[in-house]
Parts: structure tokens; C-alpha cells; sequence
């Protein structure tokens, strides 16, 4: 029996915003129609590989990639699925002029007119060691609002976790720079946040309850698991279901959504044990729950196969599989199965991320 009432139940959503290889169209409408009817209520289109929704953001996109988003949010709202995008203007808050006021409208424009739910404003991965960044970031997503035909506006801050490696790479944090967003932004605007980790093991409600007072608002939960696209995290399949979150965090969490695994359909598998957790409460066993997801996307046999292979697909890595490596590539092959398809292709380096890629994406 769950211990949260349905009223604390956090939405669940999808967040794409890994570094490396991009999924397919064909790929995220697998994933979206067998997670939509586990409760998965939204998802946010931002991948890293997505020049113009980045680096390149004031580049307009071309006919064929809206066609093929408007088709994709289609295909989400026929699923009871909030469509969003995820923008992230890179550097904007310094130079928040008048030509780029009219590029960021223009851009937005673009946007809503593929028939978005959500738009998210991301300010991640970028400098943010400016006295007054956030009241600038909060005057870009005003501005965005005005913008956009979105129902609903999601933001992303440059210091979206408690982890000081953030400090260490995007230079120190303004003074007071949660409780500065909490104060500027529209109080009905969803601000995500990884935890006090960027890959969060676990969350705690204490830490959330701090956040959530910070910011005025319940937290919008930008969950890294079972997200692997870093060098280190590459090496791993990441398979197991979830751990460390307690079902009744939704007094402190108003969304709960997951930036997945570089393979989509293998990333179906910690997906679904997501609402379990939320679903049975302390009854919830991360153990028993993968094995359930795993036969529900791979049948009995590959989820079967998987569980026996958990240590070394999930834990040891690839550059310590030695001769094992060979070994689960023969044993995979003989699956007709496209999560099967990607093990191997995962054996073979496909999904591999490198240094470059992060810093180029």
C-alpha cells in the first residue's frame, strides 16, 4: 500500500537532456507509449546533441524538424503526454539586448507554433558567476512567457544542485541566487533541481523541504538517474530500479522527472520502477520491481537473462569485462529483441561519451 496520498504524488515526467548520441523520433515515441501507461504525464524534448536548442540557439530550425516535433507532441498528447521543449540560450544573460530580445521571440515563437504544453528555460551548463544572474535569468523566462503559447513554464537554474562541483566548473555562485529566483520568478513556474548532487544517490526531506523554502515553491525534481552519458558513466548500463527516493516526497516535489539512459528501450526498465515507488510505498523492493520492468519490456527469457547479468551489465564496467565482453556479445546476438540490440551495441562502444563531447554539445 502506498504511503503517499494521490494528492502528494508528484508528476512524473521525462527530461531529455543527456550529452552524446541523440535518440530517434521512432526511439522517443517507443519510449513515451510504454511509459505513459505506467503515469508518466510529461515530456521535455533538450537534448545536448540539439545544436539549436543550445549553443546555437538563435538559429531558426528547419521545416522538417518542426514536422517531425509537431508529429512527435502528436503523438505524446494522444497518450494523455504534456509535450515540451527545453531551450537553453546560451549566454544571453550577458548581453540581454534588443537584437537578442528579438531573436529569443522569434525563437520562441518557432517553438509554440509546433503546439508546445510546456517550455522549459534551462540556464545549466554555462558561467554563472554574476552578482545579478539571477535577476536576469528571471527577467529572460518573464520575457519567454510573454512569448510563448505554452500553457506551462518550466526553468532550469545554472546552479541547480547543492554539488560544489558546479562552482568548480561554471565559477562561484551569487549570494542568496535560490532565494533571489524564488523571489523574481512567477511563483507558478516549476524550477528544476538535481539534488544535492548532480547525480543525486538519494534524496532526503530535509534537503528538499530547504529547497522548497528557498525557492517558494514545491521542487520540480530533475532526477540523473538512469541517465548514463558521461565518460565514467558510459561504461555502465544503468538497469537497476530505483533506490533512495521516499514515496512521500510530493509534500516537497510538485514533478518528478527522470533524465533517461542513452539506450532507450533498455532505459524503459529503471523508468517504470519509478512509479512503483510512488505506487506501493514501503512495500516498494527495487530488486523485485527491476525484474518485474525487465519482463515487461524484454518478456521472460531476456528479463531473466538481464537479472543474471545485472553485476556485470550494470556494475563492472566496460573496461573490466575482459573476455566477458565477447562473451555477452554471443549471448546477446541471439536475441531478437531490440533491448538486446543495444547490450551489444553498448559492448561494441556505440554509446560511448567522450571529453569533447561535453564540452562541444
Amino acid at each position: 500500500m502506498s504511503d503517499a496520498t494521490h494528492e502528494d504524488l508528484p508528476e512524473l515526467g521525462i527530461i531529455e537532456g543527456f550529452f552524446g548520441r541523440s535518440w530517434s523520433w521512432k526511439d522517443r515515441a517507443a519510449v513515451i507509449s510504454t511509459l505513459a501507461p505506467a503515469g508518466y504525464r510529461f515530456f521535455h524534448y533538450a537534448p545536448k546533441a540539439e545544436t539549436k536548442l543550445r549553443k546555437q540557439w538563435m538559429v531558426p530550425f528547419e521545416r522538417e524538424e518542426l514536422d517531425q516535433m509537431a508529429a512527435f507532441a502528436d503523438h505524446c498528447r494522444a497518450l494523455g503526454v504534456a509535450f515540451g521543449v527545453g531551450l537553453t540560450p546560451y549566454a544571453l544573460h550577458l548581453d540581454f539586448s534588443d537584437e537578442n530580445r528579438a531573436l529569443l521571440a522569434a525563437k520562441v515563437k518557432q517553438l509554440s507554433a509546433v503546439g508546445l504544453d510546456h517550455l522549459a528555460i534551462l540556464f545549466d551548463d554555462m558561467r554563472g558567476d554574476f552578482p545579478d544572474l539571477a535577476e536576469q535569468q528571471a527577467d529572460i523566462v518573464a520575457f519567454a512567457a510573454e512569448h510563448t503559447d505554452a500553457s506551462n513554464l518550466f526553468m532550469c537554474p545554472s546552479y541547480y544542485s547543492d554539488d560544489p562541483v558546479l562552482d568548480r566548473v561554471f565559477g562561484e555562485r551569487p549570494f542568496d541566487y535560490l532565494g533571489t529566483l524564488g523571489r523574481r520568478l512567477d511563483p507558478a513556474i516549476p524550477v528544476y533541481w538535481t539534488g544535492e548532487e548532480v547525480c543525486s544517490r538519494e534524496y532526503s526531506l530535509g534537503h528538499l523541504a530547504d529547497v522548497a523554502g528557498a525557492l517558494g515553491r514545491k521542487v520540480a525534481l530533475w532526477d540523473n538517474y538512469p541517465v548514463n552519458d558521461g565518460p565514467r558513466m558510459s561504461q555502465h548500463l544503468h538497469l537497476r530500479g530505483f533506490s533512495g527516493r521516499p514515496s512521500d516526497m510530493g509534500e516537497y516535489v510538485s514533478h518528478h522527472a527522470i533524465n533517461p539512459a542513452s539506450q532507450p528501450i533498455l532505459g524503459c526498465i529503471p523508468a517504470l520502477t519509478l512509479p512503483m515507488v510512488y505506487a506501493r510505498g514501503s512495500e516498494y523492493r527495487y530488486g523485485a520491481a527491476f525484474l518485474e520492468a525487465a519482463i515487461q519490456v524484454c518478456g521472460t527469457e531476456l528479463g531473466a537473462r538481464l537479472q543474471a547479468d545485472i553485476l556485470s551489465l550494470h556494475d563492472s564496467g566496460l573496461d573490466r569485462l575482459g573476455e566477458r565482453r565477447e562473451m555477452l556479445k554471443a549471448r546477446y546476438a541471439t536475441f531478437d529483441h531490440p533491448a538486446a540490440a543495444e547490450i551489444v551495441d553498448w559492448l561494441n562502444d556505440g554509446y560511448a561519451i567522450t571529453g569533447e563531447m561535453l564540452e562541444t554539445q
